[in-house]
């Protein structure tokens, strides 16, 4: 799927003045962040338990090829069959041979972020067949024709009034109340079982994939995974390398800090393992189990000085606590992955140049890597890449140019300090006695929505010799 993140600069303008936007961030911010708080806070030992989970990650991701070879054996010994992606495309064309070789016509999906990154949807649907999301909130954005703005909760975005729309705009089932979340739900509900039934083919993700018994862990609070993945004929799971853990013990020191730095939850209601087709003397199941693996660059991420960023769960509390997404949402960040861990995993999936306006949306405050439960280092990951772009000569020209100046002067201190402080009584002449500047050339993104605080006439080195000269008698 193409990314649009070069238009980052423009698509956050327009978030910034969508009013149910900030409507419906503002509603969401305080649900996650207070709910992650007391979820750690009720833990006792959430830093033992994000000790462990990150030394299960470390494990799988040092041991990453071992470990996907003993699940490929696994799930061939389960009586399922194993495919290797190593693009989109190939992935796509994958899951559309195995659905078409089924005489699929319909086929449910339950949420994937892997599916949104290869853009399967309209692959499948290019194909003739006719595709559902199971997920409420994937449901409701697929009805909009949007992609999601959250890895959680995919139409954060969404004001209950737009979702009430949406639903009586594409569901004939005449009139009915929809004021209520409860009465979206059972809508949603009563369309979606439909859909669950005369499903062919079922498609899900994987949170993570257990090379000790070739199962594929997927984690939902609503159920329809478990549907998704055992009511149609086919099964097929796609995922990439890097969701690999070594061992079911792993895997659940993993799902430990999962929950709760995601939803506030010491775990999701529905923790689901899916291990092969359905085997002699079972009830339910599907007749054929396939597993897609996807690399699309990140066996190159985990040899490079990005590595890290393959430690990431997708629990998206990076999301959760950065004010930049939160005051712009995530479709400003055009493509899959938003807020500070898809800063910094968008240029490495598709190209710094097409996505080099993604590592400069943070503050740098640091809260993304206080929250991550993964402890990855997201600030110093975004300067990596704002330092490649420098390097490559991405970021804009007055950038450059003003960078070359500051370093030029800072290199000759005497003519460095005459000129910071004629440049501080400048701007305190241009403020005339108001403390503030309404207009600033060099700054017009800043001036245009508050005031630039302009100095009070002289620097502090100019102030600091000064004072000494009085205490020297002179």
């Amino acid at each position: 799927m193409k990314s649009r993140a070069t238009e980052f600069d423009a698509r956050a303008r327009r978030a910034l003045d969508d009013q149910a936007l900030q409507a419906a961030l503002s509603r969401a911010r305080s649900g996650f962040v207070d709910k992650r708080r007391n979820a750690v806070a009720e833990c006792g030992n959430f830093d033992d338990l994000r000790g462990a989970a990150i030394l299960a990650r470390e494990r799988a991701l040092l041991d990453m090829a071992a470990c996907l070879e003993r699940f490929e054996a696994r799930v061939v010994a389960n009586g399922g069959e194993v495919h290797w992606a190593e693009t989109g495309a190939e992935l796509n064309t994958i899951v559309s041979g195995i659905c078409a070789a089924a005489g699929a016509r319909r086929v449910t999906r339950g949420k994937s972020m892997i599916g949104e990154e290869t853009g399967l949807n309209q692959a499948l649907e290019h194909a003739g067949l006719e595709v559902t999301e199971t997920d409420l909130g994937e449901y409701i954005i697929q009805l909009a024709g949007e992609r999601p703005s959250h890895i959680i909760a995919p139409a954060v975005h969404k004001t209950r009034a737009q979702v009430s729309e949406l639903f009586a705009s594409h569901h004939e089932r005449g009139e009915r109340p929809l004021e209520e979340i409860r009465d979206l739900v059972d809508e949603a509900r009563e369309v979606l079982r439909a859909r669950f039934l005369a499903a062919d083919v079922g498609i899900t993700g994987a949170n993570f994939l257990v090379a000790e018994t070739g199962s594929a862990i997927v984690v939902t609070n609503e159920g329809n995974g478990d549907l998704t993945a055992s009511l149609p004929r086919v099964h097929i799971v796609i995922a990439s390398i890097d969701k690999v853990v070594a061992t079911l013990e792993d895997a659940t020191a993993l799902l430990r800090v999962l929950g709760r730095s995601a939803t506030g939850q010491a775990m999701t209601a529905y923790t689901s393992l899916f291990s092969g087709p359905r085997q002699a003397g079972d009830t339910d199941g599907p007749e054929q189990f396939h597993v897609v693996l996807l690399d699309n660059g990140r066996s190159s991420i985990a040899g490079g000085e990005f590595a890290e960023i393959l430690r990431c769960i997708r629990c998206g509390a990076c999301l959760n606590h950065c004010p930049v997404y939160m005051s712009v949402g995530g479709h400003a960040y055009g493509w899959v992955y938003p807020g500070p861990m898809g800063a910094v995993l968008t240029p490495l999936l598709t190209s710094l140049p097409e996505s080099s306006r993604l590592p400069d949306a943070s503050t740098l405050c640091g809260r993304c890597e206080e929250v991550c439960p993964m402890d990855i280092p997201l600030p110093d990951l975004l300067r990596r890449h704002r330092a490649n772009a420098h390097r490559q000569r991405l970021d804009p020209k007055r950038w450059r140019f003003g960078i070359a100046l500051h370093a030029w002067l800072a290199r000759r201190p005497r003519l460095y300090q005459w000129a910071s402080a004629a440049a501080a009584r400048l701007l305190a002449m241009a403020a005339r006695g108001r403390g503030y500047l309404s207009r600033f050339p060099i700054a017009p993104g800043w001036t245009a929505v508050r005031e630039l605080p302009s100095p009070q006439g002289t620097n502090f080195l100019s102030a600091r010799i000064k004072r000494g000269r009085k205490d020297d008698g002179h």
